[in-house]
């Protein structure tokens, strides 16, 4: 029996293009996975790095471990790194701000660069191709040619539902819009997303969030697939908590599109007695901004994603009142290790948590709500543990396994 063949590009990898790689070569349909950089860490390339200086070798292999992707058995890999790996040494030196780049700027190259790279070269054959959002807008036209199906990845709101929401935030916090960043897309990349949904015959989304944003603009409902992402059930486990400190856990990019700020003002407010708020993420407010948030506030930029175990298990519950998401994985690790959420519909938390059973979702630009459910949390211990165990085993129903099952199935009914 013949399956169709059908191909995987994705710039940077990511956790779902990674198991949709795996769900398409479990189902014989992976013809290849195309993408920049691909590091085995049992590959051919790991031994030259013992030749590296010390500080220089343990740099690269954390960068290297940021972008390990290692292949289904028997399926080929595709890598073109050096625009990549050119695009790296520019940001780690700083000298992309010399020459006049924003870092944005990098990363739209990369990905209009591979997309017109695989157009170009690596149809051939082909009876579909599945590609993500920014990289597929060249792609899909050179397929649609060719009679080749278009199945697009779009894991965050469409563009203008997030411009809407952002541009409002802006008006709202004018000193906050240069960190707001979904404002300021030039003209050709938002024209290239309008391309990207016109094109794709079927729009895999992980959230009702992400549908709904794309029925407002006239996308059918019949040609978007909902289908949430996977708990990370075996890398992340319940871990005892080691001391009696009520804390609350932030973790991404510590940014206005995530709500950051009404979760700072409603923690002052709160003022909660041996208590402390932690946020795990790279700080995307404006310069100087996060200063002025010290009392019971700690902030991590940075941290090994396999050192998350242990600040998901030392917190009450994780807080995401993010403004705009997709399905955010944060919340899907946080249950895998038994915390229960405080989050928003924006960020999907409604596709995978029922509220008051496994967490609480709240409206976004809501304050007086994160107060309320902060203060709750705070005030039943017993029954917000409960929760946890809640979290967790929703998390076990919510895995990668089911998510590669349910995407393969569709994958084989819309060919």
């Amino acid at each position: 029996m013949s399956y169709p063949r059908i191909s995987l590009i994705h710039p940077t990898g990511n956790p779902n293009a990674h198991n949709c790689a795996i769900a398409l070569s479990e189902a014989g349909l992976l013809s290849e996975i195309i993408t920049t950089i691909a590091y085995n860490p049992q590959g051919s390339f790991s031994p030259y790095l013992t030749l590296l200086p010390k500080t220089i070798r343990d740099r690269v292999a954390q960068e290297l471990g940021r972008r390990s992707w290692v292949p289904p058995l028997g399926a080929q890999m595709r890598t073109h790194p050096w625009q990549e790996v050119m695009r790296l040494l520019l940001v780690k030196t700083g000298l992309y701000r010399r020459l006049g780049f924003s870092y944005q700027e990098l990363v739209d190259r990369i990905y209009t660069s591979l997309d017109r790279h695989v157009a170009e070269h690596h149809l051939q054959g082909l009876d579909a191709v599945y590609a993500y959002e920014d990289g597929a807008a060249t792609t899909f036209q050179a397929a649609k040619q060719q009679g080749i199906r278009c199945l697009y990845d779009l894991p965050i709101a469409f563009y203008r539902t997030s411009r809407t929401l952002l541009e409002q935030e802006a008006e709202r916090f004018p000193d906050l819009a240069s960190a707001l960043q979904a404002t300021q897309e030039p003209t050709w990349k938002l024209e290239r997303k309008e391309q990207e949904i016109q094109l794709a015959d079927r729009i895999f989304v992980p959230s009702s969030f992400v549908q709904n944003s794309l029925l407002e603009v006239g996308v059918k409902q019949e040609n978007i697939s909902v289908i949430p992402f996977g708990a990370p059930i075996d890398y992340f486990q319940p871990q005892p908590k080691e001391d009696p400190r009520f804390r609350a856990l932030f973790v991404g990019r510590v940014g206005p599109r995530k709500g950051v700020h009404y979760l700072f003002q409603t923690w002052q407010e709160l003022k909660l007695p041996e208590s402390e708020l932690v946020l795990v993420g790279i700080n995307e407010f404006p310069q100087g901004w996060l200063d002025r948030y010290t009392e019971n506030i700690r902030h991590i930029s940075s941290l090994p994603h396999a050192s998350l175990n242990q600040y998901y298990s030392s917190a009450n519950v994780l807080v995401l009142p993010s403004l705009v998401e997709g399905l955010a994985l944060v919340q899907l690790e946080a249950m895998a290790c038994g915390i229960p959420l405080i989050t928003t519909s924006n960020a999907g938390g409604s596709d995978i948590v029922t509220d008051g059973v496994e967490g609480f979702i709240v409206p976004i630009r809501d304050v007086e709500a994160l107060k309320e459910k902060l203060e709750w949390c705070y005030q039943h211990p017993l029954e917000l543990a409960e929760m946890g165990r809640a979290a967790r085993r929703k998390a076990e129903q919510l895995t990668w396994e089911r998510y590669r099952q349910k995407l393969a199935l569709t994958i084989l009914n819309e060919l």
